[in-house]
């Protein structure tokens, strides 16, 4: 895909007073058209976009955009001289599982560093507390091994705790594992450096549904977990509080009709393991087995 058009995604992508629903409803419009429209052809002809019945103020909302364009074609070209890979949701390289389980609401644009192929590959999540038990790592760290037997993805986010002791031990196994990035992927060079060799033998892809230069904030780091979710074919909750990041990825997984497997509290455990279980995940042992309570 050449870079206007890369640019024009972007564009899209990074418009923040239209829904991604909103917008991939209007493209979804112009793939299905005979002849095809483009992301251009939305962007650019007036004819097009009474066509697909944009609103006025959807118009409007397009034409402001227009105004970032060539600093978002720039950005491409930096990106992609620098290693990254742009996949717009019409790739064909797009990760499967999020539109087949998000539809409409998933990214417009995914970034990636690292191999594309294990984007589509079967994948296990695994996740939960920054401040993890032992215990609790001790069941991410058995998790991650047998995914890594199974031949499966390690998917996480990269938080401390759980998250990163899941990364870690399917990387020492010689698995494959994918990051989800809370913030722009640009913003994660200290990551970089730290996993490059990974990165460089093709065990690890780090990607982010951000703008590029977007910071860590609160309300990505909660839309990420989403992302993580659908991504997975299961997830793996090794430890939960009753509020958080791991709270509200379980439960809006379990809404959503994802398949989540909690590990089985011990007795005398305070967390929110067994409420997840209440609402209907899946209880395990360490071994990913269903146990009943």
């Amino acid at each position: 895909m050449v870079y206007d058009e890369l640019a024009y995604w972007v564009t899209l992508a990074s418009m923040k007073d239209i829904t991604t629903r909103r917008k991939n409803q209007l493209y979804v419009v112009c793939f299905k058209h005979e002849p095809q429209y483009s992301i251009i052809d939305m962007f650019e002809r007036t004819d097009v976009r009474k066509e697909i019945v944009m609103t006025s103020e959807e118009e409007w909302l397009f034409d402001e955009a227009k105004d970032s364009l060539a600093a978002n074609r720039q950005l491409v070209v930096d990106l992609i001289n620098q290693g990254y890979k742009i996949l717009p949701i019409t790739s064909a390289h797009y990760p499967s599982r999020l539109k087949e389980n998000l539809n409409t609401d998933a990214p417009s644009v995914v970034y990636v560093k690292g191999e594309i192929e294990p984007l589509c590959l079967p994948a296990k999540a695994i996740v939960g507390s920054r401040d993890a038990t032992s215990v609790s790592l001790d069941f991410a760290e058995s998790i991650a091994r047998q995914a890594v037997q199974d031949g499966d993805v390690v998917i996480s986010g990269y938080a401390r705790g759980v998250d990163r002791c899941a990364l870690d031990t399917a990387l020492e196994c010689g698995g494959i594992s994918i990051i989800v990035l809370p913030q722009g992927i640009t913003t994660f060079a200290s990551g970089f450096r730290q996993y490059q060799k990974y990165i460089e033998d093709g065990s690890l892809t780090v990607i982010s549904t951000f703008h590029p230069q977007a910071p860590w904030v609160v309300w990505q780091a909660m839309a990420r977990n989403r992302i993580i979710y659908a991504m997975a074919d299961e997830t793996y909750v090794a430890q939960s509080d009753f509020k958080g990041g791991t709270w509200s990825g379980a439960t809006e997984g379990l809404r959503d009709g994802r398949r989540v497997l909690v590990r089985m509290p011990g007795v005398g455990e305070r967390n929110a393991n067994m409420e997840l279980i209440r609402r209907g995940a899946v209880g395990v042992d360490f071994y990913g087995r269903p146990r009943i309570w």
